[in-house]
């Protein structure tokens, strides 16, 4: 009966609540420390009880993060979640003996002992996502393991001062409740399906500085992987600071206690889950990176005007829980992107190398901090205003960064908004990069073809035309390449090695061409043999696309005005694939010519 009660949930939901109680537990039992610490020296003693009890905790992610990596990619992920939820049991139990003989040294050697259990949990827990689930839903679970993780650090924060209220301040009673969880813990993870090793057969070096370089100069060679590990640190950071700053920022500015400013930073906390949430639900089945610089943009946005109603307390509560949703928005495509776009056998490596930087950043979070208050003598809301600077300079190199994946975006949602659109064939799009050739007439359509799909795309158009200033300057934003008129492109060497190289790089190309005879197009860029050599290649199929604008089945004339000017029907066809690589499938095109449905 038990057995059956257990395969009803999925791996991945085994593995959400097994982190999920990791975390609950590493916030419960953080506090607790702060707490005892206290009782044992003295509430004047608190900041540095905070700041040692903190240091404490993140040294072993700095010191174990490469071996943790390692270990994630030379053996099964799912094992190592096993063994460290088991450690965590004993590390728990432990924990018990340390607060029953009230030892100081002890508490410490606990908090680190559990942090280093949660170091080396890191990358397995990540690293295996992609192993659990299909890479359309990646996005998705990372938002629901984002949300997660933050009701976690919430409920921990609430819990821990809740059981010490409630027991009266007995901490062995609040560790056995700490070492209860970490049994469900070890329960849950037994129940998350085997996966195999990776296969790697890295060795374990002592001197981890070096492996952390060389698995970022390994990262620089995929495409904007090592930026979404900058971003991913960076986004810790930010998160880091607001925490640190949150409480003197509510002291200085709003007249709040500590306590009450703490709240504060639960409303972040629950910004972030509510954000990472958005971000799974917007990119669906893959990952949007075009996200990114606008959740930078929010963050700065929100930090500024922090700084501008330091003041005012009913601003100030809507603003840090945008700070927080901005955040997950930011967050959840970077750590999808690393997850999709690092090589399977160094997968842990590569988690293990963003998070030994992310807790560089919480370091260097508590340096700026220092630096404001002690250096500059800046008042906690101008930090704020520091944060918003650097995170709008981050906006902007991030912008360049996924120039792509931001225009994509935009435009999807700009043709979403301008164009009541029908799409058939859609099941025609393969998974791969591919060729599409379609007739050009407006400059729409661009917004209708990126707005169609997924995958980014570049266009080369025949320039035959004369196009206003501004029409010009669109078309250099989106990247056009403009095809001379003299020279066709079947035979324009430059305009040909600028696809194969666009093609090579994951990226769709979309050819626009005047002419409405797609079929007589394609089979003379096909006869063309440079052209051919670049299908040839790397096999890239070819599909005919047609584009058919106009206000259909309107029956009042104004309705018809307003819909052709603010909200245009359009239907975007695409046709069967007629070539793939240098095999023709011309000879089926009469059976699947392009329909559009009304």
């Amino acid at each position: 009966m038990f057995s059956s009660f257990f395969q009803r949930f999925s791996s991945f939901t085994y593995l959400n609540v097994t982190q999920f109680l990791g975390a609950l537990n590493d916030n419960i039992y953080k506090l607790l420390i702060v707490y005892f610490f206290i009782q044992l020296e003295g509430i004047q003693y608190s900041h540095q009880i905070l700041a040692s009890t903190g240091a404490v905790f993140v040294i072993p992610f700095l010191l174990f993060s490469a071996l943790s990596g390692t270990l994630a990619d030379r053996f099964s992920k799912r094992d190592i979640i096993v063994t460290t939820k088991i450690l965590e049991l004993a590390i728990m139990g432990i924990g018990v003996c340390a607060f029953a003989f009230h030892s100081k040294w002890g508490s410490y050697i606990i908090l680190f002992l559990l942090a280093t259990q949660s170091a080396i949990f890191g990358p397995s827990k990540y690293g295996i996502v992609p192993e659990l689930v299909s890479t359309e839903k990646i996005s998705k679970a990372n938002g629901l393991m984002t949300s997660f993780t933050f009701l976690a650090i919430i409920m921990g924060t609430f819990l821990a001062s809740f059981v010490i209220q409630v027991t009266g301040r007995n901490f062995i009673i609040s560790a056995i409740f700490c070492t209860f969880i970490a049994l469900v813990g070890v329960v849950t993870s037994f129940c998350i399906e085997h996966t195999p090793p990776a296969g790697s057969s890295k060795k374990f070096q002592i001197f981890f500085l070096k492996q952390i370089y060389q698995t970022l100069k390994q990262a620089h060679q995929y495409v904007s992987l090592l930026p979404a590990m900058l971003g991913a640190a960076f986004f810790l950071f930010i998160g880091a600071f607001t925490q640190l700053n949150i409480i003197p920022f509510a002291v200085e500015s709003l007249g709040l206690s500590d306590i009450q400013g703490g709240y504060l930073f639960f409303l972040t906390a629950l910004g972030i889950g509510i954000g990472a949430l958005i971000a799974g639900k917007i990119s669906g089945r893959i990952v949007e990176l075009g996200l990114v610089p606008f959740g930078a943009l929010g963050i700065a946005v929100c930090a500024f005007l922090l700084d501008v109603f330091s003041s005012n307390l009913w601003a100030v509560i809507p603003l840090v829980t945008l700070v927080g949703v901005f955040g997950g928005i930011f967050e959840i495509p970077l750590d999808s992107y690393i997850q999709v776009a690092s090589p399977k056998q160094s997968r842990g490596q590569m988690v293990a190398a963003t998070n030994f930087m992310s807790f560089v950043g919480v370091l260097f979070a508590s340096g700026l901090i220092y630096l404001n208050s002690e250096v500059l003598n800046l008042s906690s809301d101008k930090g704020f205003l520091v944060i918003s600077i650097l995170t709008f300079l981050v906006m902007i190199a991030f912008s360049f960064q996924f120039f792509d994946y931001l225009t994509r975006f935009v435009a999807s949602i700009l043709s979403s908004l301008h164009f009541r659109t029908i799409f058939t064939g859609r099941e025609n799009i393969p998974d791969c990069p591919a060729l599409y050739v379609c007739a050009h007439r407006a400059w729409n359509d661009t917004l209708l073809l990126m707005g169609s799909q997924r995958r980014r795309m570049r266009f080369f158009i025949e320039n035959e035309q004369q196009h206003s200033r501004w029409m010009s300057r669109l078309y250099r934003l989106l990247r056009v390449v403009f095809i001379p008129g003299i020279e066709p492109l079947e035979r324009n060497k430059e305009c040909l090695e600028a696809i194969q190289r666009t093609l090579k790089k994951g990226i769709s190309v979309c050819i626009f061409i005047q002419s409405w005879d797609i079929y007589a197009e394609v089979e003379k860029l096909h006869q063309a043999s440079p052209f051919n050599h670049i299908l040839e290649e790397a096999n890239y199929p070819i599909i005919p696309v047609r584009i058919q604008k106009g206000v259909k089945h309107s029956r009042l004339q104004l309705f018809k005005r307003l819909l052709k000017k603010y909200k245009v029907p359009a239907c975007v066809a695409f046709g069967q694939i007629i070539y793939w690589g240098h095999q023709s499938l011309l000879e089926e095109r009469h059976e699947h010519e392009l329909v559009y449905e009304d």
